[in-house]
């Protein structure tokens, strides 16, 4: 487990670690997560279909699975100041090509190789953040870092369509090349690796995976991915097609719902913090979420107004494990470790959600939202049962 010698450091230099953390997130998610806000200007471009449009704004995420575990092993071996500039300034490189690509197939390509860079910040800000701040407060930061990933597609979401509309697709494409070209001049600028501890004699190639405890909290991670996606892929539509709603109220409305999800990482992070627990507060959270999302199935099929307020719930809901379960791979894993561990963790995640909005959207088209609430309800459910026992998590102090 990564130990408390952080404690000693200046607070000035973690909360800039921090900052720098999630600024790094937030770069990396308008590539990887919010491309999907040039879907119109990408189809009026390229003449594309609605499906050919979101296979091209998904390309990222696919080079995302490629490099992250990648990514890890460069920041565990060569530190995370090397890995996020290695990553961030590159991206922006790529991405300032692709904004002036003719080609679909080599739009597609580029935006690819973007998000394998940019996937540096998911195995690497982690690290940074967690290995700068003590155990008794990493449940926060690590909410703050997480945190940014919602705000990362809420500024997406707010910046790329009007740019796109005014000068095209290229122009939004340039935005978050512009943006992880800032975050890679403050990483190279301003970042600094945390302290690692020597290794215990004997113990230089001792390997958390020897044991299930990681491998039970990828698995729960990775389902615990699939009802997020199912509500913020199918909300706004829920609410316009299924509940009568306006187009822009519901926007409006799904905008402070990302906001209030962004809050609850934050009140996760505290509360696993004050118990001493990562755990324990994400199994509560899940069987939560498992009985809101089950509301919201009840609700879609008798059309009361609990469906709109479970799906507001369930918005927030869906997200609020996220930093629980990194700062758990991250602590168990070690210092020597957490690179490589939180990069496999992100692949399951990335791996889990990769066809979910295409499955999703075929069981809605089939059978209504009910059944498609239904099924993403027992995915936490199993996810609460695979979560590891605290103590298992609690064996490794000696050897971080």
């Amino acid at each position: 487990m990564i130990t408390g010698e952080s404690a000693v450091v200046p607070a000035h230099r973690r909360w800039t670690m921090l900052a720098l953390g999630a600024a790094g997130q937030t770069a990396s998610s308008t590539v990887l997560y919010g491309l999907s806000y040039l879907i119109p200007a990408v189809r009026a471009q390229y003449g594309l279909s609605l499906a050919a449009a979101g296979l091209l704004v998904s390309c990222p995420v696919f080079g995302a699975l490629l490099t992250l575990a990648g990514w890890g092993i460069v920041a565990d071996r060569y530190g995370e100041r090397t890995a996020l500039v290695s990553g961030a300034l590159p991206a922006a490189a790529v991405l300032g090509w692709a904004a002036t690509a003719d080609g679909v197939r080599l739009l597609g390509v580029l935006l690819a190789v973007a998000g394998g860079a940019a996937a540096a910040s998911i195995s690497a800000s982690g690290r940074l953040v967690l290995g700068w701040f003590p155990p008794g407060r990493r449940g926060v930061a690590m909410g703050v870092r997480q945190a940014a990933q919602p705000l990362g597609v809420g500024l997406a979401a707010a910046l790329l369509p009007p740019v796109a509309k005014a000068h095209g697709a290229g122009a939004g494409l340039a935005c978050c090349a512009v943006l992880c070209a800032l975050a890679g001049l403050a990483f190279a600028a301003f970042a600094v690796d945390p302290p690692r501890p020597a290794r215990a004699a004997g113990s230089a190639d001792a390997n958390p995976y020897r044991g299930p405890q990681l491998w039970r909290l990828h698995a729960a991670a990775a389902l615990l991915c699939v009802p997020q996606f199912v509500v913020t892929g199918f909300a706004l539509v829920f609410l316009v097609e299924h509940e009568g709603w306006s187009a822009g109220v519901a926007g409006a409305v799904l905008a402070g719902a990302n906001l209030a999800g962004a809050g609850v990482r934050l009140l996760a992070g505290w509360w696993s913090d004050q118990v001493g627990s990562r755990v324990r507060p994400a199994r509560v959270l899940a069987l939560a979420t498992v009985v809101d999302l089950g509301l919201l199935a009840v609700g879609a099929s008798s059309g009361v107004v609990l469906a709109a307020t479970a799906l507001l719930a369930a918005s927030a809901l869906t997200v609020s494990t996220n930093g629980l379960h990194n700062t758990a791979v991250a602590e168990y894993a070690g210092h020597h470790w957490a690179g490589r561990a939180l990069g496999v963790h992100g692949v399951a995640q990335h791996g889990a959600i990769v066809l979910v909005p295409a499955l999703t959207g075929a069981l809605i088209a089939a059978a209504g939202y009910t059944p498609a609430f239904a099924v993403a309800a027992l995915f936490p459910l199993a996810a609460a049962a695979l979560f590891p026992r605290q103590a298992q998590l609690e064996v490794r102090g000696p050897r971080a």
